[in-house]
């Protein structure tokens, strides 16, 4: 284990990487103050007024958008909480960010163009989204209907992603690369809920829908209309076929190949997450 005296910030440290972030980190003996509502100091990324005060006293940040790097408004605030870090004296930036991905892009270029040693981390689609997040309950119910035709993804597991970012964060060797992160072979989705059905003896299906046919069933579950929009606009530019490749990010970066999406489901699979509800 290695002993730091110093102090790393992680933003969303309760998320589905950054609770994995923030754990790893304590495991290598690294001081940890996480960045979120109830943090101490808190963290909220609709409160700027909280934002200097996250980064005061840390040498090291792990920073991450919510409710996703994609979102409009991200690069605005990634720039000022970027440049609020470095004028505090934080000395290395780890972003996490997105494949092939406009916003996300002007995220990277604001943490690029600052004088700190920055790391950038573009996963693909995460496991963690099946299991953690918001293809869970149509799981749960037998069907998962997204905007996203029949493109395939590298599905990646979060706890690869988070391996990368810890040694980004902690190790030399990092400073100034951008890692693609992906798994190490491309899924459909109708593939991925076909393996999640074998390893749970469920009958379970994925339906390719339209953008507009997402965002009112996101409307109809309570979310707010201008949510659903950007949401079902983001998953189907995300999942049209621009981010269907490999990447060797985690080879690069930890000298050892990703985890494989199916090797993760059939670990998941006996927890009975994906029992029918």
């Amino acid at each position: 284990m290695t002993t730091n005296k110093h102090t790393t910030l992680v933003l969303g440290g309760t998320g589905r990487i950054g609770r994995r972030v923030t754990r790893k980190l304590i495991e290598r003996g690294v001081n940890v103050r996480i960045g979120s509502r109830t943090g101490e100091p808190p963290f909220d990324w609709e409160n700027p007024s909280t934002w200097a005060g996250a980064v005061t006293g840390v040498t090291s940040a792990y920073l991450m958008y919510h409710p996703e790097i994609e979102w409009p408004g991200a690069g605005d605030a990634i720039a000022t909480m970027a440049r609020l870090a470095a004028d505090a004296g934080v000395e290395r930036l780890v972003l996490l960010s997105a494949r092939n991905q406009a916003e996300a892009l002007r995220c990277e270029n604001a943490v690029t163009n600052l004088p700190v040693q920055w790391t950038i981390l573009a996963p693909a689609s995460f496991n963690q989204n099946f299991d953690e997040g918001v293809f869970l309950q149509p799981l749960r119910h037998g069907v998962l209907a997204l905007p996203a035709g029949d493109n395939a993804d590298p599905f990646i597991d979060a706890d690869d992603i988070a391996d990368v970012a810890v040694a980004a964060l902690t190790e030399d060797g990092h400073a100034g690369e951008r890692y693609e992160l992906t798994g190490p072979r491309l899924w459909t989705f109708a593939e991925g809920v076909g393996e999640i059905a074998r390893a749970t003896g469920r009958e379970l299906r994925y339906e390719p829908i339209t953008r507009d046919r997402f965002a009112d069933a996101i409307t109809d579950d309570g979310a707010p209309r201008e949510f659903a929009e950007t949401l079902a606009t983001l998953i189907s530019e995300f999942f049209d076929g621009r981010n269907s490749s490999l990447a060797d990010g985690v080879e690069r970066a930890l000298n050892r190949k990703p985890r494989d999406f199916a090797d993760w489901v059939a670990e998941i699979a006996p927890t009975g997450v994906w029992k029918a509800t």
